[in-house]
């Protein structure tokens, strides 16, 4: 005689038993609290419930979980092995509720970084938010890491991530890069002078960048006006000047400088997170443990 998987199925669904979670919690609150009464108010019951809950517990079991004599409710020792599982199932029952009640409530990040830490981490990021935590809602801004600092000190915004060669007290340091010079595929740019730069003045790279060349001699001159980096970039990838990035992010069409081309060494900048805490959740620490891990 052959066993099919349905009756392996049907036979563990007659040899299946289910705890039930409020007789659980009344065992655990009589228990904590030595008194059918007491327990009876704390969990809006009457006292006949609470008792008819632990009875039919009893029945189920085929178990004496408390002992009655001289009216005192002392827990048998079937009570007191069960009294941990009671506690840990109720906790996690409490706790799955919480999750999915919180899960159905939308909250909103107000999430600042600056242009050269979007590519290539954040589509990514924002669409794994998207399709794993629907109801947190971002408030994506885009600016210099020298204003997103100034708006988070403002309280205009919740999260940041910077770079910044000198990091603020309540900064998370994620890592530390060598900062270099870029410059076109096959360019010869950096071998011009003075030396046309494509950096926006508040950029937190542009003092150090000047810095870099005053000590070496070099004289520097702005290769474009704006506030964009895309621009920035295109102009460097044209071999219409040189930038300066961090080293794992280096625009398309465009390369390290290193030595050879006789531009000096920057120094290093750190990638730095801030969270003013303001945010508890789930939800919302899925999305700091995603920054965290994507820009470490």
């Amino acid at each position: 005689m052959s066993i099919t998987k349905r009756d392996v199925w049907a036979d563990w669904a007659d040899m299946a038993q289910n705890l039930d979670i409020a007789a659980l919690r009344a065992l655990l609150t009589v228990a904590e609290t030595g008194s059918v009464t007491q327990a009876a108010r704390l969990l809006n019951l009457t006292q006949s419930a609470v008792s008819m809950q632990i009875r039919r517990l009893e029945e189920a079991l085929d178990k004496g979980l408390f002992d009655r004599a001289n009216r005192k409710m002392a827990l048998t020792r079937a009570g007191r092995s069960l009294l941990d599982h009671a506690r840990r199932i109720c906790a996690e029952n409490d706790a799955a509720l919480a999750r999915l009640r919180a899960a159905d409530a939308e909250v909103t990040v107000r999430f600042g970084l600056p242009y050269d830490l979007v590519s290539p981490q954040m589509p990514g990021l924002l669409r794994a938010m998207a399709e794993q935590w629907p109801m947190v809602r971002l408030q994506l801004v885009s600016r210099r890491s020298s204003v997103l600092r100034r708006m988070f000190d403002a309280g205009e915004l919740d999260i940041i991530l910077t770079t910044e060669d000198k990091p603020g007290h309540e900064a998370e340091v994620l890592a530390s890069d060598d900062l270099v010079w870029i410059g076109a595929q096959l360019g010869r740019a950096f071998c011009e002078r003075p030396l046309m730069l494509s950096i926006e003045e508040s950029c937190a790279f542009y003092d150090a960048a000047l810095e870099a060349l005053e000590s070496v001699g070099i004289e520097a001159k702005s290769a474009f006006e704006g506030q964009s980096d895309e621009m920035a970039s295109a102009t460097v990838a044209a071999d219409m000047g040189v930038a300066v990035r961090l080293s794992r992010y280096i625009p398309l069409g465009c390369v390290a400088l290193g030595p050879e081309s006789g531009l000096p060494a920057i120094g290093r900048s750190r990638i730095c997170f801030y969270d003013t805490g303001r945010l508890t959740g789930d939800p919302v620490d899925a999305f700091r443990a995603m920054l965290r891990e994507a820009y470490a």
